[in-house]
């Protein structure tokens, strides 16, 4: 789980157009439609962050790609997550006026003070104490997928583990029925590619319906909760209250949505990618075999090595400087974190993957006042299931030589991940 939920959610993609990226041959560009990029950026990154690094970008924003660049917007007070007040904003709405939504966004594109009662509100219902009460079912859950596993040579990691672990966690503490849980992945990938840059009228059709079912869900299940409270995160957001405050039912709605979907989408991300690297990377696994204390900083380095959120961004308030190039007021600033987490001035050789690297402050969880709320949750996730993965089966193999990605360009991850296990 990302941002608030996905704090890596690139606000671009919610002002975009559905327009194409053409480049002259051999010109510097972030396009990240590309297959060779989408496929692997890295390379890409690297060029920006040496030739270009506050990267003038079309159809009309900056991109950053050093980590230094990166966390200052994170952190920066006039940077606005509220994709009104970005100078595209407009555009889009005159290009896409029937997908204009007027209600109020989720915390996730809000900015204080209504972004700080929201979050402070949820936080109260969406504690550490609550996640770390779950670590045993978190735990159950893990072996009894990977029992599917025993007697196999071959199984998918997507579908098998990577994908329903997070979906069964997330709704188990949202308090959705188990029965129903399968409604959500169709609903769910129609809303993540609406992070994405440059999103066309047929995503934002698919993105709106999809919207409304779960909306549909959400206020019956609601309804249900304020009847007969159980013991659960649906109640206890119901519930939360801060000096006379509580979450609107519109509020309610916007939250449902956020951590359901964020709360399972990355870290699928963050399972299937690590995977990914470990078995490309046999010396670390071999490590990771040998001892499995190295897990906790295993997940860290996993995270920065191939980020599940690859780019997040921002809008300028007022005008200011980054690189020596002027921001103006209502631009928009995207930080790509999969480049800022491969920088060499703050990670010594970061094309590297080493587990025994020391303090990792990567920004896969974003970073300031939007840092993932979910962090907790995910980083659990990624360690039990990894941890898991790596003892039960320690000489598992890739079982391709081209892995096939999902289409999503905010988001990164897999569309299915094979292996043999012995």
């Amino acid at each position: 789980m990302s941002g608030e939920g996905s704090d890596g959610a690139a606000l671009v993609g919610a002002t975009g157009g559905a327009h194409a990226l053409e480049f002259a041959a051999g010109e510097l560009e972030w396009n990240p439609f590309l297959p060779d990029i989408h496929s692997d950026p890295y390379p890409l990154y690297r060029r920006l962050r040496t030739e270009d690094p506050v990267h003038w970008n079309v159809p009309g924003l900056w991109v950053l790609t050093r980590y230094e660049d990166a966390v200052r917007m994170l952190r920066h007070p006039r940077m606005s997550s509220d994709f009104r007040n970005s100078e595209l904003f407009e555009m889009f709405r005159q290009m896409n006026p029937a997908f204009v939504d007027d209600r109020e966004p989720s915390m996730l594109f809000r900015d204080p003070p209504d972004h700080t009662r929201l979050r402070n509100l949820v936080s109260r219902a969406f504690s550490v104490r609550m996640i770390e009460g779950f670590r045993p079912f978190i735990q159950r859950t893990v072996e009894e997928l990977l029992d599917g596993f025993e007697g196999r040579e071959e199984a998918e990691l997507i579908a098998e583990l990577a994908h329903p672990l997070p979906v069964v966690v997330i709704c188990e503490m949202l308090g959705v029925p188990a029965e129903d849980q399968q409604l959500f992945t169709r609903w769910s990938d129609d809303l993540v590619h609406m992070l994405d840059p440059m999103v066309g009228p047929d995503v934002l059709q698919r993105a709106t319906e999809s919207e409304l079912a779960f909306d549909g869900y959400f206020h019956a299940l609601i309804g249900e909760r304020r009847k007969a409270p159980r013991d659960d995160l649906l109640s206890a957001l119901i519930a939360a209250e801060e000096e006379g405050q509580r979450l609107s039912e519109e509020e309610l709605l916007r939250t449902l949505i956020l951590l359901l979907v964020a709360g399972h989408e990355t870290t699928v991300n963050l399972i299937s990618n690590g995977m990914l690297a470990l078995l490309r990377h046999p010396e670390q696994r071999g490590q990771l075999v040998g001892d499995p204390s190295l897990i906790r900083n295993a997940v860290e380095e996993l995270l920065r090595y191939d980020a599940p959120v690859q780019l997040t961004g921002r809008i300028a308030l007022e005008d200011m400087e980054f690189g020596g190039k002027t921001v103006r007021s209502g631009q928009q600033v995207v930080a790509l974190a999969g480049a800022a987490n491969r920088d060499p001035a703050q990670f010594a050789d970061p094309d590297r993957l080493d587990f025994g690297r020391q303090d990792i402050r990567h920004i896969a969880f974003g970073g300031g006042i939007h840092f993932c709320l979910g962090a907790s949750l995910a980083r659990t996730e990624g360690q039990m299931a990894i941890g898991a993965l790596v003892s039960r089966f320690p000489r598992m193999e890739i079982d391709t030589d081209t892995p096939e990605w999902r289409d999503t360009i905010t988001l990164r991850g897999l569309k299915a991940l094979p292996v043999r296990l012995r």
